[in-house]
């Protein structure tokens, strides 16, 4: 029998390397640009064609590579940085060359040109599948130039599961974004089809969330900065008049690593628990500063996930270090003790003697006489009781009062004289109404969710909205990945009657909305449509569109607390039952509820 097991070729053993750290372009920007930060670069230059599919470009003014290292680079598990076992819990920087362009390599066209300082000549280097087919001098800038083309071009699978091109340039831009932020001294440009659509100059950390956030934020921007022997923690996070119901900027970086942390982010919210709603969520940019040999970065391939040794103390120390700067900057608000009308508290002198407070009693006082204006007592008016019996008389007939409400209900579920049931509002809240098995309640808020999300819905598919030109039209500035995210639903948007223009630097004026709208906070509206869309990561066409209309269907809905008139229920109720589906909402939410007879007697029943 011969023997089964054999070693892999490099160029497979590559490729399946490459399935766990490049799952799409996005990736190859994140190694390349990380690659970059390492060899010191201060300008780095990032050029995209179709969304990362036919080619990514980085180029940077760092130290570059030697012609050795330069080949090296390419070999699996080459490095720079990592010499023993200790080595694998003390790094600092994120990777250099060798870490992933293995992986690259494997799955693409690599072009690379490479200058050190005291080098006259560079090296041009071409691999394509793992396979060099060309090594040379050439002339080139001091730094390097890594040209990656056509991804995937030898794993036609792979390439077959990439998403539509502004979902591949959205994850793209949120690459570019976590890195971005936290390198604020470095220079970043983004050319995409030979257009620049980004560029950061050189900033501090509060200027590049502007730079990327927009202007808008600046205001709502408060400093957190606390050192302690386990770490140094300081960043930004927003006031809690800013706290949206949406997706949020939410940031955490560990030693200039972008990282996610549940357990921290709970921290957070814990600390802003008094002052926002439980839907609500703040921006934060939160950077870590620990000892490298107190974290484990190791625990996911794209190293996104961090295990920390002290955690829980951590936990803390965040969550105390957010409090105090939302209390430092009044967002917390506070008793003043210091006003004007403050009482004198006398200062004990022992010397003196006590004496018992005296008090002023006028035995003539009688508690059922009112008083005169002019101190004189008066009779308690006589209680009218033929007026208090003409109410009784009145009872039954037509007022402009509203009964007592359990009559209400009574009366309209019971009457015969009445073509179709009366509706109840209870607590602004559910519809009541009788249906022949008991007693029927509707929330009205889902209700209207239902009803408007078929309707958009219908509107989208159709490509049937009508758009109501605004008289003044609103900005809107997004981040990259927002816009990117616009771009992809904008046809979709239009449909449902939003007139948008693109006005460049990710900056969009609302030119019109859906007729049916009004007095509608467009900004919030659209804002709201883009977090979602980017939250469910929808790529099938009628996923992206049920995601919009529910979008816009939540956010439009009447909400709990809105007082509804007889007719407008009436409307309501009527609407929902020619819903395809009227019992739960488009994401399953229970809308209706009958309480049967049986449970009602059994409620009232003597025992």
């Amino acid at each position: 029998m011969t023997d089964i097991i054999h070693l892999l070729p490099d160029s497979i053993a590559n490729q399946i390397a490459a399935g766990e750290v490049i799952q799409r372009p996005a990736s190859v920007v994140k190694e390349l640009v990380e690659n970059s930060l390492d060899a010191d670069a201060r300008h780095i230059h990032i050029i995209i064609t179709d969304a990362g599919r036919t080619l990514v470009q980085v180029i940077d003014d760092g130290k570059g590579m030697s012609t050795t290292d330069a080949r090296m680079s390419f070999e699996r598990h080459a490095t720079s940085k990592i010499k023993t076992t200790g080595d694998l819990f003390a790094l600092y920087t994120r990777g250099f060359r060798g870490e992933a362009l293995a992986s690259v390599a494997a799955i693409a066209q690599v072009e690379l040109k490479t200058r050190r300082a005291e080098d006259e000549m560079g090296t041009l280097l071409k691999i394509a599948g793992s396979k060099v087919e060309s090594q040379e001098a050439a002339f080139c800038a001091v730094g390097t130039t890594i040209s990656v083309k056509n991804i995937f071009f030898n794993v036609p699978a792979r390439r077959k599961f990439l998403k539509s091109n502004e979902t591949e340039r959205r994850n793209i831009f949120t690459e570019i974004e976590r890195i971005a932020l936290v390198n604020p001294a470095i220079e970043f440009t983004v050319v995409e089809n030979d257009v620049q659509t980004m560029h950061l100059p050189p900033a501090n950390l509060r200027q590049r969330i502007v730079q990327m956030q927009g202007k808008g934020i600046n205001q709502q921007l408060i400093e957190i900065n606390e050192e302690t022997t386990l770490a140094k923690i300081h960043g930004y996070i927003s006031t809690p008049q800013f706290a949206k119901k949406g997706r949020a900027s939410q940031f955490f970086f560990v030693n200039n690593r972008y990282i996610r942390h549940p357990f921290f982010h709970k921290a957070v919210m814990t600390a802003y628990e008094p002052l926002i709603s439980a839907a609500e969520n703040p921006n934060y940019f939160i950077c870590f500063e620990v000892e490298p040999d107190t974290i484990d970065v190791n625990i996911h391939p794209t190293k996104t996930e961090v295990k920390f040794e002290n955690e829980r103390t951590l936990w803390q120390i965040l969550m105390v270090t957010v409090k105090e700067s939302l209390g430092k900057f009044n967002a917390i608000p506070s008793i003043d003790f210091d006003t004007a009308d403050a009482p004198d508290i006398p200062i004990f002198d022992p010397s003196k003697p006590a004496s018992m407070p005296k008090v002023s009693v006028n035995p003539d006082y009688n508690p059922f006489q009112a008083s005169h204006g002019d101190g004189s007592r008066a009779s308690r008016p006589r209680l009218d009781w033929e007026q208090l019996y003409k109410g009784f008389e009145n009872e039954g007939k037509e007022t402009s009062v509203s009964p007592d409400p359990n009559a209400a209900l009574f009366q309209a579920g019971h009457s015969s004289s009445l073509t179709s049931p009366k509706h109840y509002q209870y607590k602004q809240k559910y519809i009541l109404t009788s249906v022949k098995s008991g007693l029927m309640i509707i929330d009205q808020h889902r209700s209207h969710v239902r009803i408007l999300f078929d309707k958009y819905l219908s509107q989208i598919t159709d490509r049937k909205g009508i758009s109501q030109r605004v008289l003044f039209p609103e900005m809107i500035e997004l981040t990259s990945s927002e816009a990117s995210s616009l771009s992809e639903i904008m046809g979709d948007m239009e449909a449902l009657g939003f007139e948008l223009s693109d006005l460049g630097n990710n900056t969009f004026a609302i030119q019109g909305v859906p007729s049916e709208l009004q007095n509608i906070d467009a900004v919030a509206l659209v804002r709201s449509m883009i977090d979602k869309n980017i939250e469910t990561g929808c790529n099938i066409q009628e996923e992206v569109h049920e995601s919009l209309a529910l979008s816009m269907a939540n956010f439009t809905a009447i909400p709990v607390g809105k007082l509804l008139s007889e007719e407008e229920m009436q409307l309501m109720v009527n609407q929902l039952f020619a819903c395809q589906s009227p019992n739960h909402t488009p994401d399953g939410k229970a809308i209706i509820t009958v309480i049967s007879d049986d449970e009602m007697d059994n409620k009232l029943k003597s025992f």
